[in-house]
């Protein structure tokens, strides 16, 4: 960001799919050198996210699928000309770190990597992206049944892997995004989840219509999704 420092009245208040967590964090430095403003963000998955936002909790800028965003849109939630896509994420399997990666390279590796493990660490089946795509994996696989009592699911895949990485053993695997792999410390990305069975989701930023300066919220989205952040978002993990 080049333009001159502006003070900000207040912090940004953010509402987001986990996925964007680590650039957000990444950011965060940035934003406040040059507004003075702090970022108080909610992290979470994607129904959750969508769920408090429509009971009521307050932001300036939500993240969320593109999807959802459209939606949003077309009620008039969200100032239509500040949509703007921050970019794909793929959805993949995490081991812990120094464990031995497992062939995921078509659906029959995956099968037998997911049949072998002793817990299966994974987001909300339900609000979670990527946890909703994961039953279906394993549901296409024939598996669901096999491997239900060594299912642990957790609200979003923030907490999943950061439990996978506390408390898993040699062998446990987990599966989320790809961002929220990367930026938990003690697992280890095996790699996106084969053809057939991969998942590519877009998400997006919108300012919401009772934001409390929406000019402000402007910038930050034009930061988050802008040329200045394309490093960060492919290093979190991000199909920019």
């Amino acid at each position: 960001m080049n333009e001159q420092r502006a003070e900000a009245s207040s912090p940004l208040r953010l509402l987001s799919a986990g996925a964007a967590k680590g650039i957000v964090e990444a950011l965060a430095p940035t934003w406040r050198d040059e507004t003075g403003a702090e970022i108080i963000a909610t992290f979470g998955a994607v129904g959750a996210i969508k769920e408090a936002l429509d009971a009521g909790a307050s932001c300036d800028v939500v993240v969320l699928t593109q999807k959802l965003i459209g939606a949003l849109e077309n009620e008039g939630r969200v100032l239509v000309d500040t949509v703007a896509p921050i970019g794909a994420v793929r959805t993949g399997i995490a081991v812990r770190d120094g464990d031995t990666l497992p062939d995921i390279s078509d659906a029959a590796r995956l099968r037998a990597a997911i049949i072998m493990a002793d817990a299966i660490y994974f987001p909300d089946p339900e609000r979670a992206t990527a946890g909703v795509h994961f039953m279906k994996v394993l549901q296409s696989l024939g598996i669901d049944r096999d491997v239900a009592p060594r299912l642990h699911p957790f609200p979003n895949g923030a907490t999943a892997m950061r439990a996978l990485a506390d408390e898993g053993q040699r062998g446990d695997i987990g599966c989320t995004q790809m961002t929220e792999i990367r930026y938990t410390r003690g697992v280890t990305a095996v790699g996106s989840l084969p053809s057939g069975l991969d998942l590519s989701t877009v998400y997006a930023a919108a300012v919401t219509r009772p934001a409390g300066d929406p000019e402000i919220a402007r910038r930050f989205i034009a930061l988050l999704t802008g040329r200045w952040s394309k490093e960060i978002r492919v290093a979190a993990g991000f199909d920019v």
